[in-house]
């Protein structure tokens, strides 16, 4: 029997909507589930008409986590024989590294792999009715590393480890405090002051957006001060060709609304 559930991408205008659709668990995650993260991000990459990315779940939840009974195979790695994260940091890493901004709207239950999936994106969005779990205790595994470092680089050790250890479901203000949401948004106007912000990203300069992602994941990676200072003079290199500073300066000037041309990385000549 085909495993129930799929990832699918919808659009919106400039925003690409990552949707994890499998309302019958709650939009757990299965093992295939999983695998379609990269390739759905690829696609929404190399479309230059999507500048902001908004993952959510279908329904009235974000994500009730990796589905259980596919556990085991979800965290193992065939290319190395490790169980080192396998599907799920492969995902994880596909949406961290994604270069554009990447939005999680969290309506209900983001727990456990859900979680690791809101924790891999650059901004989360909370409705008030948001439920936090991280819940590898209950189930006597151990998280793939690199969820593991954003949820401590996110909450910091402490927090971290309450979660971790307790297991326990968090509500949203609670979220917002220990730093799990961005943001906490009423639940009656959720999805409409999402949309709107995914539009508000879109219009600010895309060259701006990347560049200060690209520089902040590498400040957060404990990157080497050398390799953050080569990183940050390719985006001065980048900046000089971008067009994008010019048409801020003059719109600012002319006090009205800049229209930005800039969409990818020039190529190295």
């Amino acid at each position: 029997m085909a495993e129930a559930g799929t990832l699918r991408v919808e659009r919106r205008g400039p925003v690409g909507v990552l949707v994890i659709d499998n309302p019958a668990k709650r939009n757990a995650v299965t093992s295939a589930m999983w695998r379609q993260f990269p390739p759905l991000l690829a696609g929404l990459d190399a479309d230059d008409s999507v500048k902001v990315v908004v993952v959510r779940g279908v329904g009235g939840h974000f994500s009730a986590g990796a589905d259980i009974a596919s556990v085991q195979e979800i965290l193992h790695n065939p290319a190395t024989g490790q169980r080192d994260g396998g599907e799920v940091s492969a995902a994880e890493n596909a949406l961290a590294g994604f270069r554009k901004p990447v939005v999680a709207a969290i309506d209900g239950y983001c727990v456990g792999g859900g979680w690791q999936i809101a924790g891999a994106c650059d901004i989360r969005l909370a409705s008030e009715r948001a439920v936090y779990g991280i819940t590898p205790g209950k189930i006597g595994i151990v998280y793939p590393l690199s969820g593991i470092k954003r949820l401590v680089e996110l909450a910091g050790p402490g927090a971290a480890k309450y979660l971790l250890l307790s297991g326990d479901l968090v509500g949203a203000a609670e979220a917002l405090r220990l730093g799990l949401a961005t943001k906490v948004l009423p639940v009656d106007a959720f999805w409409d002051e999402v949309h709107s912000f995914a539009v508000h990203l879109a219009g600010r300069s895309q060259f701006s957006a990347q560049g200060h992602k690209s520089l902040v994941n590498a400040l957060s990676s404990g990157e080497s001060d050398a390799a953050v200072a080569e990183l940050s003079a390719y985006w001065q290199g980048q900046m000089a060709l971008s067009g994008d500073a010019a048409i801020g300066v003059a719109a600012f000037l002319a006090k009205e609304a800049p229209e930005f041309t800039w969409l990818r990385p020039f190529a190295a000549e």
